[in-house]
């Protein structure tokens, strides 16, 4: 999912290799479920954008229906606040040989009564991989490990089903994977693996507008364009239940008016904080401030086919923009220290982060050899008259002031026509996004959606990825993120993160600008605000 601020990692537990099992566990939960006597009837509000899409697990990539999702829904795994994973729907995940792995369901059902059975997982992810080859979904990158998908996920032409899926029985399917990885439970709490009830698939389009989950929260009503209603779903008996009356989604384009209505006590919760108040939210007296380490990315993707920015003149072009960019000046002046200068395609907080990546000098600034390497690429394919615009949508804290000042450091540095796109909405943007049809350098934040480098590098610069905007391909890096996942030893998956990041250096697809703190705020009156370890809040337990 795309887009929100992160908090950090108080201790991420990797899965075990050979023969693990993650066992269930009984009780509230722990700090996740709260388990308080501080619950309310109380509606909670917050900010959000407006979805792009219907509300489907497997067709959502982006943090306005993600988050929303993430309510209605429960997966195999949940991740607690520190991003380490308590089962949930699953009983029991093992294997013997971490390539066929067995799950076990407890008994569950969906908000309509109905049951959650293996069937229900195993029809939701067939449905997101594109039977015959056809509608696959944006998630469908995630199911690339599983047998029986391409190296993007989606099924091929005549396919109908993932044969890496098997039901064995009500309560029990099987994941047979294209080889041995130690790590593969751990990203199955992720929406892509969320199950659906077998009411969806008579109209997937008409159940996005009202879905039926299995998570805390149902859906009570969708305005579009103005707010989402979720009430506690009496169905849920899961780690994550509602410590509230409810929480109610309200759509804003622009942050100041949310940050404005946070203020006057009109909303109750802000998962980002406005440009204009980054420098004054700490010590505001009308809010409760919300300030931690993050592992958000921020980074900027070149489509493959951007004119001036194709071939080894094109090459030369990227990794020239990005020395020409001054990320110590704009994380400081813009962003008063909420953000820090980006070393790598992840973030610190992730196990086995390092600094030490070979060529990751082209992200520092670097004026001289800046214009050098434009000036290498003038001679290869000279740039003419064109203009490199760069895109964002201004929906978003911070979007519109970073755009506007990395324009004017690289038309000051190299000397060319630099100028923002903007869109208004975050839904419009990821459509042209979607469709490559920014004909921009466009701006993709990216939000860990399990706690692994995997998840930064595969889904953003993967062949055919879901979120691979730009279209980038290199079979080299593909062959490392596959070698990652099937490594026996954290080293040598760590080593194959490095290898890989490398490529990105040299390569230089997108931009690496900024790690993002998690920044937010919540209503004076607002109780048990805390942000997760991806820097959502964790709203089930907000009360007021």
């Amino acid at each position: 999912m795309r887009l929100s601020r992160r908090t950090r990692l108080g201790g991420v537990a990797l899965l075990a290799a050979i023969g693990l099992t993650l066992s269930g566990c009984g009780g509230d939960g722990g700090d996740e479920g709260n388990g308080s006597s501080d619950s309310t009837d109380a509606v909670i509000t917050a900010r959000s954008t407006e979805p792009q899409n219907p509300l489907v697990p497997q067709a959502t990539n982006e943090v306005g229906g993600g988050n929303v999702i993430d309510l209605l829904y429960a997966g195999l795994i949940t991740y607690k606040e520190d991003g380490s994973q308590e089962l949930e729907v699953a009983e029991s995940i093992t294997s013997d040989d971490n390539k066929t792995w067995t799950i076990k369901l407890k008994d569950w059902k969906f908000s309509d009564g109905t049951a959650v059975t293996a069937k229900s997982f195993v029809d939701a992810w067939n449905y997101g991989a594109g039977p015959g080859g056809k509608n696959a979904q944006n998630a469908s990158y995630f199911y690339y490990p599983i047998e029986g998908t391409t190296a993007e996920g989606t099924l091929d032409k005549n396919a109908q089903t993932i044969s890496g899926l098997k039901v064995v029985d009500d309560k029990t399917f099987t994941i047979t994977l294209k080889q041995p990885e130690s790590d593969f439970p751990l990203r199955l709490g992720y929406s892509a693996y969320y199950p659906l009830p077998e009411s969806a698939f008579a109209d997937i389009k008409a159940y996005g507008e009202k879905p039926v989950g299995n998570g805390p929260y149902k859906l009570e009503a969708w305005e579009n364009n103005k707010e989402i209603r979720l009430v506690p779903n009496g169905e849920y008996d899961g780690a994550r239940k509602a410590q509230n009356g409810g929480v109610t989604f309200v759509v804003y384009t622009d942050t100041e008016a949310a940050y404005t209505d946070l203020q006057s006590g009109n909303l109750d919760v802000l998962d980002t904080v406005p440009d204009s108040a980054l420098a004054t939210f700490a010590d505001d007296s009308a809010i409760q401030p919300i300030e931690a380490p993050g592992s958000v990315n921020g980074s900027f993707q070149f489509p493959v086919d951007l004119p001036g920015f194709t071939g080894e003149a094109g090459k030369l072009r990227r990794q020239a923009v990005s020395m020409a960019l001054n990320r110590e000046e704009l994380t400081e002046k813009l962003f008063f220290g909420t953000r820090t200068p980006a070393l790598d395609f992840s973030a610190p907080t992730m196990p086995g982060w390092t600094d030490e990546i070979p060529g990751n000098e082209v992200l520092e600034f670097n004026a001289d050899e800046a214009k050098k390497r434009w000036a290498e690429a003038e001679k290869i394919e000279p740039w003419g008259n064109k203009k490199l615009l760069i895109a964002t949508n201004t929906d978003g804290a911070g979007n519109k002031a970073s755009v506007d000042a990395m324009a004017n450091q690289i038309k000051n540095t190299l000397g060319i026509k630099a100028e923002p796109k903007y869109y208004a909405t975050f839904d419009e943007f990821l459509d042209d996004r979607d469709n490559n049809k920014t004909g921009a350098l466009f701006r993709a934040g990216w939000q860990p959606d399990y706690a692994s480098i995997s998840n930064y590098l595969g889904p953003i610069y993967g062949t055919g990825a879901a979120s691979n905007d730009a279209r980038w391909s290199n079979k080299e890096f593909d062959a490392l993120i596959a070698k990652a996942a099937g490594a026996e030893t954290d080293e040598d998956r760590y080593q194959a993160f490095v290898d890989a990041q490398a490529i990105l250096m040299e390569e230089l697809p997108g931009l690496s600008m900024w790690y993002t703190d998690s920044t937010g705020a919540a209503a004076k009156g607002v109780k048990n605000v805390k942000f997760n370890w991806q820097g959502v809040p964790i709203y089930q337990n907000i009360t007021k």
